[in-house]
């Protein structure tokens, strides 16, 4: 099982009787160090008190699983508002939301589109972009993001 998934085994629980839930767990290296980063959500927004009462409370679990064995940095972060939609009820929950998609090749001439999300079977995303439907299928698409519109 990956480090991610593990992690987010034991730390789910915590994360929701910190009166948050679990939005994604990330183990990256970024510059020669590796990076624990859990991101978290909740009804009106996460603030820095929510970050530190989850860091508290995830911290000293990390310590007694151990499921890591080379050093790292351990982060909680807000998913934020243009957060990355990796998991079928993510998609479900944000079905008509503003969203861009990233592909990993251009296709019609662009890597990106923006639009609205309007369909999702399996990793296939479908698209209303200007007045027309787009499909992408899973194996070209890089991310899906939330986008906020200003």
């Amino acid at each position: 099982m990956k480090i991610s998934e593990q992690v987010w085994q034991f730390s789910e629980p915590i994360v929701q009787a910190c009166g948050c839930s679990l939005w994604d767990v990330e183990y990256v290296r970024e510059g020669g160090e590796w990076f624990l980063r859990l991101y978290i959500d909740k009804e009106g927004g996460v603030d820095i008190d929510d970050c530190e009462a989850v860091s508290r409370a995830v911290d000293p679990v990390l310590d007694e699983k151990d499921p890591i064995p080379e050093s790292y940095r351990f982060e909680v972060c807000s998913a934020g508002l243009e957060r990355v939609l990796k998991r079928p009820s993510d998609f479900e929950r944000y079905m008509g939301a503003a969203v861009l998609v990233k592909l990993y090749r251009p296709k019609d001439g662009a890597k990106e589109f923006p639009g609205v999300l309007a369909g999702y079977d399996n990793g296939d995303v479908t698209l209303t972009y200007g007045n027309r439907q787009l499909r992408f299928e899973k194996a070209e698409i890089a991310l899906v993001r939330l986008r906020v519109e200003f």
